[in-house]
């Protein structure tokens, strides 16, 4: 099962109480692209049908049924990746068993979690 800690969990609500975004829930998701690295993407999002729910403190967190198996016991972080420099770290449990892919891919933000998307990454985008 995918998990957040409560660090990404707390930028993640940042973000969206300094937007238009406040209440709404995250969509987490995965997709293999075509080197069998995964690229990853979050944004706010209204739940949908086929969602698996969890709560990271205050958090609503959505992965939808086809990211679920590129996501089991995934966890994103909030950390510092260089000297005053934060990202948020997807961080897989084995790198080699999903295909091939990198260790730890990174989501960058590029409008901001504020703007509606969290940003996508993956292990080309690495920090």
């Amino acid at each position: 099962m995918f998990s957040m800690t409560m660090s990404a969990a707390h930028q993640i609500l940042a973000a969206a109480a300094r937007s238009d975004a406040a209440g709404m829930a995250l969509r987490v998701a995965a997709r293999q692209i075509a080197d069998g690295s995964l690229e990853y993407g979050l944004g706010f999002d209204e739940e949908r049908e086929d969602d698996h729910k969890l709560h990271v403190g205050e958090l609503t967190v959505l992965v939808g049924s086809p990211s679920r198996p590129l996501l089991a016991d995934t966890v994103l972080d909030y950390v510092e990746v260089a000297p005053s420099r934060f990202e948020f770290v997807f961080m897989p449990p084995d790198a080699a068993a999903i295909g091939g892919g990198c260790g730890t891919g990174s989501a960058r933000a590029g409008g901001g979690c504020g703007s509606g998307a969290c940003g996508n990454g993956g292990c080309g985008s690495r920090g």
